[in-house]
């Protein structure tokens, strides 16, 4: 394994979409590579509905968990308006992918205000060459994989496209994340596979 790898990873999403999960896979991934790694929420509130940003900074040797803006290497957005909340944290030759799934805010619920519309069109326009926004609709096969709660393994799955890290290891941490729970990895092992082959596709 490369011991100079090196990755600052942005989870953007709200609460209940599992994104304090996948960082806490990302953390077991790290281990298996002989990696240091810092897992933090940040910002937000995880209760169902709350927005929430998780940062995954994985190196040699990494001090601060916090990911300053232009830095990320990766950016995952589980909902959609959340891609444009903090598409400024990704660097210039980063890759963001975002699931295609609308959640609506309390305020959009009450007629407050609208959810605002064309966030991938209006992100991939304003993107440089070098930077790659691709989209993916992780509801629709999550729920393929039997449960809306994988949506975190098809982020993943996609992310693991970009890594150059084994699909193996990946494998390994997904077993060991959810071994109090061994009846749902073969659901979340499945969605992350689909997530890889959308990236694929």
């Amino acid at each position: 394994m490369n011991k100079d790898f090196e990755a600052s990873i942005v989870l953007a999403g709200v609460g209940g979409q599992g994104t304090l999960i996948a960082g806490k896979l990302l953390g077991i991934l790290s281990v298996k590579m002989g990696l240091d790694v810092k897992v933090s929420e940040v910002h937000g509130m995880s209760q169902r509905g709350g927005s929430v940003i998780t940062y995954v900074k994985i190196g040699k040797k990494v001090n601060s968990p916090i990911i300053e803006q232009g830095c990320a290497d990766f950016l995952l957005s589980f909902e959609e308006i959340e891609s444009v909340r903090w598409a400024s944290l990704l660097k210039k030759n980063g890759v963001m992918i975002i699931n295609t799934q609308k959640i609506k805010s309390l305020p959009v619920l009450l007629g407050q205000t609208e959810y605002p519309q064309n966030s991938y069109d209006a992100l991939k326009e304003g993107s440089i060459d070098s930077t790659k926004v691709i989209e993916i609709d992780a509801l629709k096969l999550a729920l393929e994989s039997g449960t809306s709660k994988a949506v975190n393994m098809v982020m993943l799955g996609s992310l693991s496209k970009f890594m150059g890290v084994e699909e193996a290891m990946w494998l390994e941490s997904i077993n060991e994340a959810f071994a109090s729970k061994p009846k749902v990895i073969p659901t979340n092992i499945d969605a992350f596979e689909k997530g890889r082959d959308a990236i694929s596709k």
